[in-house]
């Protein structure tokens, strides 16, 4: 059976609480952002990282190899390199995704994952899962043309493509499942 379920999260003001905390000393800035507390003991039970380096114009390169988690440090089997940069159309060299992009592939993986995961527990056979993410934004806040324009998206459209043994119903529930536990869905509503 195959059963497009399409769902869509819409926001339009800032998502995070925020707390900006910076400091200047010499070519050095911090800038901690505070999330809204964790409502458990298990605050600090992972704490994820990652190092970015600015190439040239809007070009930088991230990486990710350690992590905390599970009681002690941990690191992938490899370190991880992300190019971010922006189009050309944006007077950049479009040396790799966008940050924004870089946002929805997150939000997919996480949700995909999230129902590969809650099918198995479900004893659901799955054939194939797709994602497929739109995101809209009006440019003129992040242009500095309308300040009264919010810098994020104006909303987020997910449409899902699932083949599996399963009902329209039961696929719901697993998209549903999936959105509950997704840590980057957590962060973005």
């Amino acid at each position: 059976m195959i059963a497009a379920v399409p769902y869509t999260m819409m926001y339009q003001t800032p998502v995070i609480s925020a707390t900006r905390l910076s400091r200047t000393a010499g070519p050095v800035c911090i800038t901690r952002l505070a999330m809204r507390p964790a409502k458990s003991f298990w605050k600090k039970a992972q704490d994820w990282r990652a190092t970015c380096q600015w190439v040239n114009g809007t070009h930088s390169r991230s990486t990710v190899q350690s992590f905390f988690g599970l009681g002690a440090e941990q690191s992938h089997k490899t370190e991880f390199r992300y190019d971010a940069d922006h189009p050309e159309v944006f007077a950049a060299a479009d040396k790799g995704a966008t940050p924004v992009e870089y946002v929805l592939v997150g939000l997919a993986s996480c949700l995909t994952a999230g129902i590969a995961a809650v099918a198995q527990n479900r004893s659901i056979q799955l054939r194939s899962v797709k994602a497929t993410l739109e995101a809209g934004m009006d440019l003129q806040g992040i242009l500095g043309i309308d300040s009264d324009v919010r810098n994020g998206f104006d909303g987020i459209k997910i449409v899902y493509d699932i083949d599996a043994d399963a009902s329209r119903e039961d696929i719901a529930a697993l998209v549903a499942q999936s959105q509950k536990r997704s840590a980057v869905f957590d962060v973005i509503t």
